[in-house]
């Protein structure tokens, strides 16, 4: 078992350059994380989107103190690594980037991803490079090598042009990122492409039209992550359960709340 939080950081680095990409869900809560935890997973991250949904916010509502806090409360809970999804880092100027990622290094986490969307538009690559930057001089400048992830927007918001993508990728690796992740990229012959382009381990958010984790693989990703898709199913089948109370007067969905409790109880205990 890991001991300290810089050989955990060290592992969880290793770990993205094995032959097998890492399988890396997003809990939205600590109970979510021991349940991912206990059955198998090597790592874990937060997710924004499922985060914001437990305060009955959106995406992007949520502030940095709060997305801290959170990162830290799910790597307290369990022992493998932990991930923060910290979108923008909370800031558009390099200094804020950097405030953001020591808090982050200092709450015990092992990794974060930081944005090049403002929440209204694309960063200017110039600035969205030395974001990075500023990232990645806290991330490693301490005893604990901190994975930096630098994702590139472009393809969920609006921008679908590869090739600015691959050149922001390109830019976000000189500047320091360990991990290079462009969500939105769905096609096989496309994530081949950044792939090949970099040379650092590529993040691949499964969709539902992305390829299977075999043909990932065979691609060369080196991480896969569910953004808030966990979340999602959690409370579609809270809505399920919901809607036969109400509208049948059945309790169905004991089928499965009983195997969950049984599970909750044996996970959970400490």
């Amino acid at each position: 078992m890991m001991t300290t939080h810089a050989e955990k950081a060290q592992a969880f680095l290793a770990r993205h350059h094995a032959d097998a990409p890492l399988l890396m869900p997003n809990p939205w809560d600590a109970g979510a994380a021991r349940v991912l935890e206990s059955i198998g997973f090597e790592a874990l991250a937060t997710t924004s989107s499922g985060f914001a949904a437990t305060l009955g916010r959106l995406d992007g509502e949520v502030t940095r103190d709060e997305a801290v806090a959170h990162g830290a409360a799910l790597s307290a809970a369990v022992d493998v690594p932990v991930s923060a999804d910290l979108e923008n880092a909370f800031a558009d100027d390099p200094e804020g980037v950097a405030e953001t990622v020591r808090l982050a290094v200092a709450a015990g986490l092992c990794g974060c991803s930081v944005e090049d969307y403002s929440g209204a538009e694309i960063y200017d690559a110039a600035l969205a490079r030395d974001r990075v930057v500023a990232a990645a001089d806290s991330a490693h400048g301490g005893d604990v090598h901190f994975v930096l992830t630098a994702r590139a927007e472009n393809h969920i918001r609006g921008r679908n042009d590869l090739d600015d993508t691959i050149a922001r990728l390109q830019s976000y690796q000189e500047a320091g990122a360990d991990v290079l992740f462009a969500p939105g990229i769905w096609e096989l012959a496309d994530i081949r492409r950044v792939v090949s382009s970099v040379d650092r381990p590529v993040n691949v958010l499964a969709g539902p039209n992305t390829p299977p984790v075999a043909e990932l693989a065979a691609a060369g990703v080196k991480r896969i992550s569910v953004g808030g898709a966990f979340a999602y199913v959690a409370l579609s089948a809270l809505a399920g359960a919901g809607r036969e109370l109400l509208e049948q007067g059945t309790y169905g969905y004991w089928e499965t709340a009983g195997p969950g409790m049984t599970m909750a109880r044996e996970v959970l205990k400490r």
